[in-house]
């Protein structure tokens, strides 16, 4: 037992010494992939070489992350306002608070927070995966190095239309999925008698601060760019096989998931 609790001691000094270095190391990995994420975004901003096939790559990107995530969008957004509908008017059991505080707690909540963080964790895992995957299987099957060899800048071809269509599409995502939550807690709260019509548009209506909504597209600004930028970055400098491209979706969805988060975090603390 002694031994035993020995080098269990031991062990633990040593993990206690060795820390720094781990946190040294980390740190190092982090600036590196931050250094080479930022070569990526220099070197793909250029002058397109034909115009008309850079739009054309530019309206597929915008259907593929836009129209083709609008299902999972709905429904997510429905049932979210509808779920807090009713959590919200369970724990608001007191005679003391007047029904429209409900509607004014779902706008806000949708707004500020659900919508934009929720949607865009869901659009992480669709669109990002799709992102690095479609790279990946690109540079692995030496798609790219061909495109290379014709003289395009596939940096350029490849990975800026993804960025423009996320900056556009899922803002716009954002703005749909808040109207959806909203009517979606509405539906919910009428058809469970939880509140009226006329006090749930009294509750929308009532204390409603614009900035809230420029808020909202702040954050959906910022994590539009994390979707489409990390995984763009994983799935470009995939190396290997087909399990190289499979370990970078994954990790291009869980990196862009923990940005998304830390992102909505200090932009709470920046902007509110």
């Amino acid at each position: 037992m002694e031994r035993d609790f020995y080098f269990i001691e031991l062990g633990s000094i040593i993990a206690i010494n060795e820390f720094p270095y781990i946190c040294i190391s980390m740190l190092k990995r982090f600036l590196e992939h931050l250094g080479r994420i930022a070569i990526m975004l220099k070197e793909s901003i250029s002058r397109p070489e034909n115009t008309r096939v850079y739009w054309k790559e530019f309206m597929e990107q915008c259907n593929d992350i836009g129209i083709r995530s609008l299902p999972i969008v709905i429904v997510i957004s429905f049932f979210l306002g509808a779920v807090l509908t009713i959590q919200t008017a369970y724990q608001l059991i007191s005679p003391l608070v007047p029904k429209p505080v409900i509607a004014q707690i779902i706008r806000d909540s949708t707004i500020l927070e659900l919508s934009p963080t929720v949607i865009c964790i869901v659009l992480a895992g669709v669109v990002g995966s799709k992102i690095a995957s479609e790279l990946g299987n690109m540079r692995v099957s030496e798609q790219i190095d061909a495109l290379e060899i014709m003289g395009i800048n596939t940096k350029t071809y490849l990975v800026l239309p993804k960025i423009i269509a996320a900056m556009i599409m899922v803002p716009s995502l954002i703005i749909l999925s808040i109207a959806i939550s909203i009517g979606g807690g509405y539906i919910a709260g009428k058809f469970s008698s939880i509140i009226t019509e006329e006090q749930f548009r009294q509750g929308l209506t009532q204390g409603f601060l614009p900035y809230n909504l420029f808020f909202a597209m702040a954050k959906a600004f910022v994590f539009s760019l994390i979707i489409s930028i990390i995984p763009a970055y994983y799935g470009y400098n995939v190396q290997g096989g087909a399990l190289e491209i499979g370990r970078a979706s994954t990790t291009s969805v869980v990196v862009s998931c923990i940005l998304i988060l830390l992102a909505d975090y200090v932009l709470s603390v920046l902007l509110l």
